[in-house]
């Protein structure tokens, strides 16, 4: 499998790019922006990008949706929960004093549970609300990887002082989402560095 990822946009948000090096289909997650360096990132590995996904509704984490949808041809999943976040992603960048766009609408909707396949790759969609109600991470099982959004960060949670965030609900989807993983899982959060699922269990100071 291809996993790449690079920092982009204002707040320097963790795009993965993933594929399937037989096939060569991929697909982008949370292109906050900078999208010339996802494309070529694509470029590089040759990929055919079909689908885009954002791990939840946050402006940081779609700002490049549109520039990345219209390049690749591609379709966008998100949770239905944050669906509305689409189209208000300018205006909340504006009070955080940013420039921001506003995203397509979702093609169709992440749901718990569900698979998704590129090729021989394939991952699974885990629904773990807290930080917004339709955060979602994306467990390639097979390579034991995670992609934990603003779920989960190294020794860190996602803040949820913001519309729709719960501490206890945000808890309560790490510890029966993530924390029932196995250890050797490699966390990739939306900001900051790597981590694992059991250095989180053992180390995480919120738990």
């Amino acid at each position: 499998m291809i996993f790449e990822s690079i920092a982009v946009g204002p707040l320097s948000v963790n795009c993965f790019i993933v594929g399937c090096e037989s096939s060569r289909e991929g697909i982008v997650v949370d292109p906050g922006g900078d999208v010339e360096l996802i494309i070529s990132l694509v470029k590089k590995h040759k990929l055919t990008v079909h689908t885009i996904i954002n791990t939840h509704g946050h402006f940081d984490h779609l700002g490049g949706n549109r520039q990345a949808l219209k390049t690749f041809g591609a379709r966008l999943l998100i949770h239905q929960a944050d669906a509305p976040m689409l189209s208000r992603s300018a205006e909340v960048a504006r009070k955080y004093g940013l420039q921001g766009e506003n995203s397509p609408e979702a093609d169709a909707y992440l749901t718990d549970g569900m698979d998704i396949s590129f090729g021989t790759c394939r991952l699974k969609v885990l629904h773990t609300p807290g930080h917004t109600q339709g955060g979602c991470c994306l467990y390639f099982e097979d390579d034991r990887k995670i992609i934990t959004g603003d779920t989960l960060f190294a020794d860190s949670i996602g803040r949820t002082d913001l519309p729709g965030g719960s501490h206890e609900q945000l808890l309560e989807s790490i510890r029966t989402k993530l924390f029932t993983l196995p250890d050797t899982v490699i966390a990739y959060p939306g900001h900051g560095p790597q981590t694992t699922i059991g250095h989180e269990k053992r180390y995480n100071p919120y738990f």
